[in-house]
C-alpha cells in the first residue's frame, strides 16, 4: 500500500483505514453519518493525496489537450478549471478529470486515483506530433468541504467556483483552487508533501473536522455525481452517463469523435428514490413493476443521511428515465418498489 504524506496524522486521529486504488485511505473517524453532516452543516477536512496530478506544459499544451481530450480544453482561461474526460476511441470513459489551466502553456491535469497510470499512458500515447512534457506530480492535495469552508481557508470570495490561482496559506505557497466533489462549497488545496501536515492542522485549528471516503462516497451520490467504475466506464459514453454537454463535438479532431459523433445510447443514468428501509447497491437489478424482466443496474445505492431515505443511481432504457416512471429493484432477493427522479438528489442552496 502507498501511504500519503498525512498518513500517520490519520493514525494518530484514530482512523479506519482501508486499501483504495494501492493507497492506505482514511475510512472513516469515528461516524461516517456525522462527517456526512459536517459537511452539509460545516466543513470538512479531507485527504485527496491519492489522486493522480499531471503536468501538461509546453507550446503544444492547450492543442493537445483539445485532441486528447473530449472538452476545449484551448478556450479556458488561466487561472480557471474544466470538467472534462478522457474518453477510448470507441467513445467509453477512460477517466473524468478536472484540468486547470496555470498559465498559457501549463496545464494541471487531475485524476482519479484508480486511473491515474492509465491516464498517464494515454496522454503520452496520444501526444505524438505535439510539443509537450508531460509529468507526473508528487504532491499532497488537501480538501476543505461545506458551507464554512470560506471561514476555514480564510475570505477568498473573489476565487470563483471553478477557479484557481497561487496564494499563501499557513504560511506555505499552495495553488488554491475553489472546486469540489460533494455538493457544497469548498476549496482544494494543492501543496508540498513537506507542508502537509501543517496545513491540515492549521484547517483543522480553523473549523474543518476530518473527515473519510466513506461520507465522500455518499455525499457525492446525494449530488448525483459520477464516480469512475460506477456511473463511468470503458463501457459507457458521456452521453450515457447524461455528461454529453461536456464533449465538444464542432472541435476538428480529438480521440474517440468518430465513435462519440455516432453514439446513440439505448440506456442513460437515472435517479431511483426507494420506498422501503433497504437500500439498493450497485450490481442490484432493475427490474419492469408489470413484467418483472431486469430492464436496468444500480450502479451506486445508499442510504441518504441527509435526505433520510434510500438512493441510487442506475442506468435504464431512455424510455425509462422520466421522472415519476414506477419499477422495482431486486434487493437480495427482495423486489423493492422505486420511482424515477430527477438528478442531483440534493442541491446545495445559496
Amino acid at each position: 500500500m502507498r501511504h500519503t504524506a498525512l498518513h500517520h496524522v490519520h493514525q494518530r486521529l484514530g482512523a479506519t483505514m482501508t486499501g483504495f486504488a494501492g493507497w492506505s485511505m482514511p475510512l472513516r473517524y469515528g461516524s461516517d453519518i456525522a462527517e456526512h453532516h459536517t459537511v452539509r452543516t460545516g466543513a470538512g477536512l479531507f485527504d485527496l493525496g491519492h489522486m493522480g496530478q499531471i503536468e501538461v506544459t509546453g507550446q503544444d499544451a492547450a492543442a493537445f489537450l483539445d485532441h486528447a481530450l473530449v472538452g476545449r480544453l484551448s478556450t479556458v482561461a488561466v487561472g480557471r478549471a474544466k470538467y472534462t474526460m478522457l474518453c477510448h476511441t470507441t467513445g467509453g470513459v477512460l477517466d473524468d478529470l478536472v484540468v486547470y489551466r496555470l498559465a498559457e502553456d501549463r496545464f494541471l491535469v487531475v485524476a482519479n486515483a484508480a486511473n491515474a497510470a492509465v491516464v498517464r499512458a494515454m496522454l503520452g500515447e496520444h501526444s505524438g506530433g505535439y510539443t509537450v512534457a508531460i509529468t507526473d506530480l508528487d504532491r499532497s492535495l488537501i480538501a476543505v468541504q461545506g458551507p464554512q469552508a470560506v471561514s476555514v481557508v480564510g475570505a477568498h470570495p473573489d476565487l470563483r467556483y471553478y477557479g484557481i490561482r497561487p496564494e499563501r496559506l499557513a504560511g506555505h505557497d499552495v495553488l488554491l483552487a475553489r472546486t469540489g466533489y460533494t455538493g457544497e462549497d469548498g476549496f482544494e488545496i494543492y501543496c508540498a508533501n513537506a507542508d502537509a501536515e501543517a496545513i491540515w492542522a492549521w484547517a483543522s485549528g480553523n473549523g474543518a473536522v476530518a473527515c473519510g471516503l466513506a461520507c465522500r462516497d455518499t455525499l457525492r451520490l446525494e449530488a448525483g455525481m459520477p464516480l469512475y467504475g460506477h456511473e463511468l466506464t470503458l463501457r459507457t459514453t458521456p452521453f450515457h452517463a447524461g455528461l454529453g454537454r461536456v464533449v465538444a463535438l464542432d472541435k476538428p479532431d480529438f480521440v474517440g469523435a468518430a465513435a462519440l459523433r455516432t453514439a446513440r445510447p439505448d440506456r442513460l443514468l437515472a435517479g431511483l428514490v426507494t420506498k422501503g428501509r433497504r437500500s439498493p447497491r450497485a450490481g442490484h437489478a432493475v427490474l419492469d413493476p408489470d413484467t418483472g424482466d431486469r430492464i436496468g443496474e444500480v450502479t451506486s445505492g445508499v442510504p441518504s443521511p441527509t435526505l433520510g431515505h434510500p438512493i441510487a443511481m442506475a442506468y435504464l432504457p431512455a424510455d425509462r428515465i422520466e421522472p415519476g416512471t414506477r419499477v422495482l429493484v431486486d434487493i437480495r432477493g427482495s423486489r423493492e418498489e422505486a420511482e424515477v427522479v430527477a438528478l442531483p438528489f440534493y442541491r446545495r442552496q445559496g
